[in-house]
């Protein structure tokens, strides 16, 4: 039985009345974390992409650049996303079983938000109810605000500071500035995601991230050197 079938029982078993933890037992053929992980950020995602009340196909295909199906899986994934969006169960339930399986890695949490932002923002729009559950998933994860804030201005054109997206005060010098980016792009290599153990969907969220760091990194460097050459001074 593929991992998209398995998932697919534990829904059922959701739509039958059992609580999460047992639906997820029954994936215990699985590594149960990685399972696990897959099955709450899918319904995280599902519920999420129909909290404006419907659900695009440009919300689908972000959530589809996050997970990758294998060839003949796609019938089945696509039962998976939609016994999601169904009230099988309150997206708190969800973003708390992932809160307790990364309670002390917050860095896999700020992955997952990276993810779900991306598949807030598909349709072209951030809804105030997808603000607001994003809000409450950010609560229950137990981000700050400010990392939510800094989470925003990644995907948000609006609100998009690249100070912000790097975590960095803007009266930083610019070897202050070298050094914080290059630990995050260390933090966020494919090896050491690896190494960590995190799951292959953590992996993809957080190579969204490094190219947001990268471009906020590049915009603040080229502005930098355009004001040095106009004849500003940076220590």
């Amino acid at each position: 039985m593929s991992v998209w079938k398995r998932i697919a029982l534990a829904l059922n078993a959701l739509l039958d009345g059992e609580s999460l933890t047992e639906a997820l037992t029954k994936l215990s053929t699985q590594p149960e974390r990685t399972v696990a992980f897959t099955i709450s950020v899918i319904a995280l995602g599902a519920k999420l992409a129909k909290a404006d009340g419907q659900v695009t196909r440009d919300e689908v295909a972000a959530f589809r650049r996050i997970f990758t199906i294998p060839p003949g899986e796609e019938q089945q994934a696509a039962r998976v996303f939609d016994l999601a969006r169904t009230d099988v169960a309150g997206f708190d339930a969800y973003a708390r079983q992932i809160a307790r399986m990364f309670r002390d890695r917050p860095e896999m949490l700020v992955d997952v938000m990276d993810g779900l932002l991306a598949i807030a923002v598909a349709d072209g729009e951030f809804h105030p109810q997808e603000d607001q559950f994003l809000s409450e998933v950010n609560r229950i994860f137990g981000l700050s605000d400010q990392d939510f804030r800094r989470i925003k201005a990644r995907h948000l054109p609006d609100v998009t500071d690249p100070y912000m997206v790097l975590g960095i005060e803007p009266e930083a010098s610019l070897a202050e500035l070298r050094r914080h980016w290059r630990q995050l792009v260390r933090d966020l290599h494919p090896d050491r995601m690896i190494g960590r153990g995190a799951p292959i969907e953590a992996q993809r969220m957080a190579e969204q991230r490094l190219a947001a760091i990268n471009d906020a990194y590049d915009i603040i460097r080229q502005e930098r050197e355009a004001a040095e050459l106009a004849g500003a001074v940076y220590r």
